[in-house]
């Protein structure tokens, strides 16, 4: 993975409200992240296959409309299932706690988890399944 690259995953990382992000590109895995929302991203080499990654739109205009939009953070074939044939993660009304697994989204041959940014109940979900979604597409909300 050229430098290049790496910069731009980075900036990406910085401009977004992912808090980290593994990509693995032939045999090099950079792993960028960032410890609290103010601090400029870092990327630092790992091992680790995998990523989780929440991404929560900012909050309502209105207070009346309370709820989280849960927007795909990187471009990728989107699962909601965990494996072929099983039931998927989630559907429309059912309560989720914060952090529970929502998505995986396939990228670079990465799977990165989608989580609940916060504890509700599904109101909207995508009708993407196996499918490609591209960064900041709407994947489901929840109120």
């Amino acid at each position: 993975m050229d430098l290049s690259k790496i910069k731009t995953l980075i900036d990406f990382v910085g401009r977004s409200n992912i808090t980290e992000l593994t990509v693995t590109e032939k045999d090099v895995t950079v792993r960028i992240f960032r410890t609290s929302p103010g601090e400029a991203a870092c990327a630092e080499p790992s091992q680790k296959p995998e990523s989780t990654i929440s991404l929560v739109s900012d909050a309502p205009a209105s207070a009346e409309k309370i709820s989280y939009a849960v927007k795909a953070p990187v471009f990728g074939v989107l699962h909601r299932a965990p494996a072929p044939g099983e039931p998927p993660f989630v559907a429309i009304g059912d309560a989720v706690e914060e952090g529970q697994t929502l998505f995986i989204i396939e990228a670079m041959k990465v799977f990165n988890t989608i989580a609940a940014p916060r504890s509700g109940r599904i109101t909207r979900l995508t009708d993407i399944d196996n499918g490609e979604v591209e960064t900041g597409d709407l994947l489901a909300e929840i109120a």
